[in-house]
């Protein structure tokens, strides 16, 4: 593959696009200091299992889960705290110029929105809310997370209710809106480009597949399902292909 030429033809068809989406994984956050879930050094099969954190644990022992959530958090958080990388604030460029239409994430960080990224679509909810489950109402979550670090656990809701994280567990579906409206851009995009996603994760992870066509791009460390049907597979760091297409595109549209 020739790196540079590739980079060129991308930046051409993003330019080109009538439609143009991308979808961010966890990939895209560790160069800010948040650990992936899976891979070499992931958090799945090493201080934590997923079965930790299914629904069907919060809802019989919310105060165990929120034990657990709360060193997860702790493992999570860097020192000093998250801040938007070069990636982040290069995808917070394009969207806001229009050159993509929106960034669809898997990331419950909301980095995507400390970047200044104006169209965010969150398939697996936020860290910033937490939701009662009882009367549905949502609150900011880091008030809440203090709670339960002082020892609340699980910490409630004015109804009674636990709160719980407003983001998905395993065994919960997708918000349907946020699903609803991915799957239409993804149809409708001319340009598909994945960053920082293993895409081993469905619904989030089939979504190329919903494409009528149009260009796929994959940018990943790691080799993903898509590596042979995408049209441009880049094996580098997000956060200095993305900037270079930011650059390559700033002020032309």
């Amino acid at each position: 593959m020739d790196f540079d030429q590739d980079a060129r033809r991308l930046a051409t068809d993003l330019r080109d696009a009538d439609t143009a989406v991308v979808l961010t994984g966890a990939g895209l956050s560790a160069a800010s200091g948040i650990p992936t879930f899976r891979g070499d050094d992931g958090i799945w099969g090493d201080d934590f299992e997923e079965s930790d954190f299914h629904v069907s644990r919060f809802e019989r022992d919310p105060a165990g889960f929120w034990d657990d959530r709360i060193a997860l958090y702790d493992r999570m958080e860097p020192d000093g705290g998250a801040e938007p990388n070069a990636a982040h604030r290069a995808l917070a460029t394009l969207t806001n110029s229009g050159i993509l239409d929106a960034v669809i994430t898997q990331n419950t960080d909301g980095l995507h929105h400390a970047a200044g990224t104006d169209e965010v679509i969150e398939l697996h909810g936020t860290n910033a809310r937490v939701v009662c489950p009882r009367c549905g109402s949502t609150t900011d979550g880091e008030p809440i997370r203090e709670r339960a670090r002082a020892g609340e656990l699980p910490p409630r809701c004015e109804c009674g209710g636990p709160y719980k994280p407003d983001v998905v567990l395993f065994g919960e579906l997708l918000p349907r809106d946020a699903h609803r409206r991915a799957k239409e851009l993804t149809a409708a995009s001319d340009v598909f480009l994945v960053a920082g996603s293993s895409l081993r994760v469905d619904p989030a992870a089939s979504l190329p597949a919903r494409r009528r066509g149009g260009t796929l791009a994959v940018i990943n460390l790691e080799r993903t399902r898509y590596a042979d049907s995408a049209d441009y597979t880049f094996r580098t760091d997000v956060t200095e292909l993305l900037p270079e297409l930011a650059d390559r595109l700033s002020g032309e549209r």
